[in-house]
């Protein structure tokens, strides 16, 4: 006789019709549960790093919205099973200050679009503000998502506007923030079957009168739910407004600085059904874009505002493409207008005949298309394989861009030309950051390591080992680098917090003939570097450095600060904010200030 065993029964939800109620021959009423706050104290709950030591105060709990009633409860999971999962995110924020407060340190010196030999377009080398500065962060997934200064950054004339020339493209700056241009359906009383539920603090409208004028705004995703916080307040727990999806799950989002105002906010947000809602919070308001997958139907990993820009936005699709969004313009069902590889070289079918590491960029449709009366604005295609993260140069010329295949693609995205092509040691990029002087790009992976690579050298410079998994997130912190040092901070899936600090003195630079064959763990990669040198995008793609020829740097502090993966991080001027995908937002203080965010007294620092 053959034995069988028996799988788990399905996971019942309490509360949830169709789920716990099943068997009791009626249907159970949902309960919506509430965010929590604690202040855990004791040793566990605090870290020692060279400046002194960083203390929890506050541990914010986001409530986690049990799944929606019409989902179809699972039935005999498999837990062995291969077939792709749904797209899921952890907890990530969105920071934004109205009056942000600018790091201690600003950068001087030529602009960092000439790394690699390449000059500045405009000749100029003016002085440059960080976009690093004030809450700032590129989440590798950044992402990160948070405040890029606004209008406060410096940029003179230094970057073109993304599609300048292009007629179809003009826009007209909208300087009265009271004037610009809100969402056309208000999101409480909206019938739409993709919103199942919007709850509003009642007093959301006095809340917002009284709290100071330098005070944290953060927007929370987690599962189906958004939440907006005022991270200024006592009673931050009771979100101002809250917003549940029916099926959909957000997954990334983002703050336009540009247009930020105490009366206007843009936020746009991306779905695991791969559509995108642009929301006004202060009014309510909201718009669907790429309604029904009509322009692409895969799930949006990642989005950004264009830098500077007041209508138009960048979404990573999990197929492989960057597509620019303009959130006033209707969708039409999309057709690529071309195929044509950016770099000009005869490996134009490698970004979407199935090889993993494409070292094209198909342009779907330019920028400089004349037909631009519908969304996309742009599309390009990079890969088969998802793109997990991507960020902005600091002098808004340049993209970095990681994927699932293991590799970083440095892009000039305002000429649509792809510059340079990176790989991973092991496995895939989940997130990147450029450093606030733009000199190097930093990213992280499935590999368990931190990579620096140098843009002047086109090159691999330094590997950062102290996580155990998967990194799930790198930021910069503005108030602790300078023109010489670097300090930046990392999450991983492995619940740990590492930080790091490393300088140009600290990075050797191979002397290697980089595009030519080399022991890689990345199988492929050497034969498909070395075939590609024939052709006429030769340099474009570099070989992988093994570890033995590249210095590696250990971490100024490491700890596990939470039991579930972690999955953001954020530095302010007094604290640094962690979340993880259980919801736990943690926030804890720069040295001197307390566990209460006061400073301290010396008795408490000894």
């Amino acid at each position: 006789m053959l034995g069988f065993s028996v799988l788990p029964p399905p996971p019942r939800y309490p509360g949830v019709g169709g789920y716990g109620a099943a068997g009791l021959g009626g249907i159970v009423p949902l309960v919506e549960t509430n965010n929590t706050i604690e202040k855990p104290t004791g040793p566990e709950w605090q870290f020692l790093v060279g400046e002194g030591t960083y203390v929890l105060r506050e541990d914010l709990s986001l409530a986690t919205p049990p799944p929606h009633p019409s989902e179809a409860p699972i039935v005999n999971p498999n837990p062995l099973a291969t077939n792709p999962q749904p797209a899921s995110a952890g907890t990530k924020l969105s920071l934004v200050s109205l009056h942000p407060k600018p790091p201690p340190f600003v950068y001087r010196g030529p602009a960092a679009s000439s790394f690699g030999g390449l000059p500045a377009q405009d000749g100029s080398n003016d002085l440059r503000y960080s976009t690093e500065g004030g809450l700032s962060s590129e989440d590798g997934r950044g992402t990160s998502n948070s405040d890029k200064q606004g209008s406060q950054v410096a940029w003179g004339s230094a970057a073109p506007v993304f599609g300048q020339g292009n007629a179809a493209l003009t826009t007209v700056v909208t300087k009265d923030v009271n004037k610009r241009k809100k969402p056309k359906n208000n999101v409480t009383k909206s019938n739409s079957s993709f919103i199942s539920r919007v709850i509003v603090n009642d007093s959301v409208s006095r809340r917002l009168t009284d709290r100071p004028a330098d005070g944290i705004f953060a927007f929370a995703n987690i599962n189906r739910a958004f939440q907006w916080l005022d991270m200024s307040s006592p009673n931050k727990a009771n979100y101002l407004v809250k917003v549940l999806f029916t099926k959909a799950h957000c997954l990334c989002h983002d703050v336009n600085m540009a247009t930020k105002g105490a009366s206007h906010l843009d936020v746009i947000m991306g779905f695991s059904t791969g559509e995108i809602i642009w929301l006004e919070p202060i009014s309510q308001r909201y718009a669907r874009l790429n309604k029904n997958g009509v322009i692409n139907n895969t799930p949006v990993a990642h989005v950004k505002w264009l830098p500077g820009s007041e209508n138009l936005f960048l979404a990573a699709h999990m197929d492989g493409s960057l597509i620019v969004y303009d959130k006033e313009k209707e969708d039409a069902a999309f057709t690529p207008e071309d195929e044509t590889p950016s770099n000009g070289g005869s490996d134009a079918g490698d970004a979407t005949n199935g090889n993993s590491h494409g070292v094209s960029m198909l342009i779907h449709k330019s920028v400089h298309s004349k037909n631009q009366k519908t969304n996309p604005i742009a599309a390009w295609k990079l890969s088969n394989q998802r793109i997990h993260s991507f960020a902005f140069s600091p002098d808004r010329r340049h993209l970095a861009v990681v994927s699932e295949d293991g590799t970083l693609r440095i892009i000039d995205y305002l000429q649509e030309e792809l510059l340079d092509l990176f790989f991973s040691y092991y496995g895939g990029f989940s997130c990147v950051v450029w450093t606030p002087d733009g000199k190097y790009v930093l990213t992280g992976g499935q590999d368990d390591l931190i990579s620096i690579w140098s843009m002047a050298d086109a090159a691999l410079v330094a590997r950062c080992q102290g996580h155990e998994s998967w990194v799930a997130a790198l930021v910069f912190d503005p108030w602790r680098c300078d023109d010489r040092n670097y300090r930046f901070g990392s999450v991983g899936e492995d619940g740990r917090l590492c930080l790091w600090d490393f300088s140009a003195v600290m990075l050797h630079r191979p002397q290697t003939n980089r595009h030519r064959g080399s022991v890689s763990s990345n199988v492929g990669v050497a034969e498909r570097v070395n075939s590609y040198d024939s052709d006429e995008g030769a340099g474009i793609a570099h070989a992988v450095e093994p570890r033995a020829r590249i210095p590696m740097l250990p971490p100024v502090m490491t700890k596990v600060i939470d039991k579930h993966p972690l999955s953001w991080l954020e530095f302010t001027e007094d604290a640094i904010i962690t979340s993880c995908k259980n919801g736990h937002i943690r926030t804890w203080n720069r040295p001197g200030m307390g566990a209460a965010g006061e400073p301290e007294s010396s008795e408490a620092t000894s």
